[in-house]
């Protein structure tokens, strides 16, 4: 062996037994991801002096002790034929909050965001274009009693059950004076550089307030929209037909250290310890070098990630994202 594989070998030995005492928002950790695999690439995400528990703090989704959802399979010959790529986007082009990167703050409510995000898009998936309602993350947030505690975690699977017995109001993002709740949380710079203000602590839940903003030309019960029906989904087939027929959906997954610096390719773990679970919208699936993948989008605006997107491995239950908790449902457009 020549004296500078020696050295490197040794370099790379040094690095492996030292990566037990990475701090996970080191330089050195995520040299250390890159330096292991090259399948996906890390880099700065948060600022390094941020507190580690803050970013726990946005892993909000819990698992559903005992899942009263009805489970959802699909047609065996439909999962067969299903292209090896797929992208909600392309098949509904007249859909536009599919390109929403939504940011939840300092909260976490991922398990709320996920849930309206697909919400807001099956209405549309549902009615072929013709219907858009933009479904309050904030509303569901603040006034579910049995989806968790708010910002401080909550059910997915609640958060559809909730929908489909009473109904979510419209709103938009936070200042943005669009639907009956707009988001109450400002929105904060999850990644390094960007032009909002660095993420604080971890905010409180507002109140649940059983009206409109003020402006706003609708009463609050009136504005509710529900669901029709709601299930649960299990099995890379089951996903990709259910996202294939009827649109996005929402998943949870288990986070590890080296998730938070994902910046671009097929994430697959790496290294470091778990630090909760993480609810997000799958929009679509493919390949990327060999891999299989599916897409998805994040709620820690378009400056964290990929432009706020991620892949993650798929077909092999990689941190549970096909077993943890796959939520879908149907809206009922007769409220329209």
């Amino acid at each position: 062996m020549s004296p500078s594989i020696a050295a490197g070998a040794l370099f790379f030995a040094t690095l492996v037994a030292a990566n037990n005492y990475f701090h996970p928002l080191s330089d050195e950790f995520i040299f250390f991801i890159n330096l292991k695999q090259s399948f996906w690439k890390a880099g700065r995400n948060f600022p390094v002096d941020i507190p580690l528990d803050y970013i726990e703090g946005l892993l909000g989704a819990l698992e559903n002790p005992s899942p009263s959802l009805p489970l959802r399979s699909h047609d065996p010959y439909l999962i067969a034929s299903l292209p090896e790529s797929f992208d909600a986007r392309e098949k509904w082009p007249n859909c536009p909050s599919m390109y929403d990167v939504r940011d939840q703050g300092s909260c976490g409510s991922c398990w709320a965001f996920g849930a309206v995000e697909a919400m807001t898009d099956r209405v549309c998936t549902y009615s072929n274009g013709a219907k858009q309602f933009h479904f309050s993350a904030q509303d569901l947030v603040s006034c579910c009693p049995d989806c968790g505690d708010g910002c401080h975690s909550g059910y997915p699977g609640k958060a559809w059950e909730y929908w489909q017995e009473v109904g979510i109001v419209s709103g938009g993002p936070y200042n943005s004076g669009k639907g009956c709740r707009p988001y109450e949380i400002a929105p904060c710079e999850h990644a390094v550089e960007g032009p909002r203000p660095t993420c604080g602590r971890e905010e409180n839940t507002p109140a649940c307030v059983d009206r409109c903003r003020a402006g706003f030309n609708g009463m609050y019960y009136q504005n509710k929209v529900r669901g029709k029906k709601v299930y649960m989904l299990q099995g890379e087939g089951n996903m990709k037909a259910e996202i294939f027929n009827n649109g996005p959906i929402e998943a949870s997954f288990v986070v590890y250290s080296d998730f938070i610096h994902y910046k671009s390719g097929v994430y697959s773990y790496t290294s470091g310890e778990s630090h909760g679970g993480h609810a997000i919208k799958i929009l679509g699936w493919g390949v990327e070098n060999g891999r299989k993948y599916w897409l998805c989008a994040n709620s820690w605006n378009s400056d964290w990630g990929d432009q706020g997107y991620f892949k993650i491995l798929r077909g092999e239950d990689h941190c549970e994202i096909e077993s943890r908790g796959v939520v879908a449902g149907e809206p009922d457009l007769d409220w329209f």
